[in-house]
């Protein structure tokens, strides 16, 4: 019990007559210098072993897959919280039948002036299931937008295969 207190001690001495912590390489703040300007990373590809063309595949890549989502039957409720970097979008929606996966708000290409637009869509199993309760085949899904994305936009809607449902700013 006495040798590690009188080692402890010991330590504690050594280590208050060491004025140098700040300087020492110990110290984890001394590991990386100042921060001096950098070079601009080079436009486009910089890898000069990565083909030039993005649409380049090797030789023993998969083909891309091909997309079997659908939209989804009838959205059933909308809302919209805002957060400091943007808002969250969450949507609720009921499938035709059970089993729906791969669930995704996907943002629409053509939208009008003010309008941000998504796509509620799902993908089934290719087996057929059974159409079941209508709890059972809610769906829920969110996703996140920024404040550039939000920019100038007055409605999001997010569309389904027999409605849609939207959301005005005030």
């Amino acid at each position: 019990m006495h040798k590690p207190l009188a080692l402890t001690l010991a330590c504690a001495l050594m280590l208050a007559g060491c004025g140098g912590w700040k300087q020492s390489r110990i110290n984890p703040s001394n590991w990386f210098g100042s921060s001096a300007p950098a070079e601009a990373p080079a436009p486009g590809n910089s890898n000069p072993l990565l083909p030039q063309e993005s649409n380049a595949r090797g030789l023993f890549a998969r083909p891309e897959p091909k997309d079997t989502s659908v939209l989804v039957s009838h959205v059933t409720g909308m809302r919209i919280e805002r957060t400091a970097s943007g808002a969250i979008i969450y949507a609720t929606a009921v499938a035709a039948r059970q089993g729906a996966y791969d669930v995704v708000l996907r943002p629409v290409e053509d939208n009008d002036e003010g309008v941000l637009s998504f796509d509620f869509r799902i993908v089934y199993p290719e087996d057929g299931t059974p159409t079941g309760s209508e709890s059972s085949r809610t769906i829920h899904a969110a996703r996140t937008v920024t404040n550039q994305d939000l920019a100038g936009i007055r409605t999001v809607r997010v569309n389904g295969a027999e409605n849609a449902r939207e959301s005005r700013r005030r």
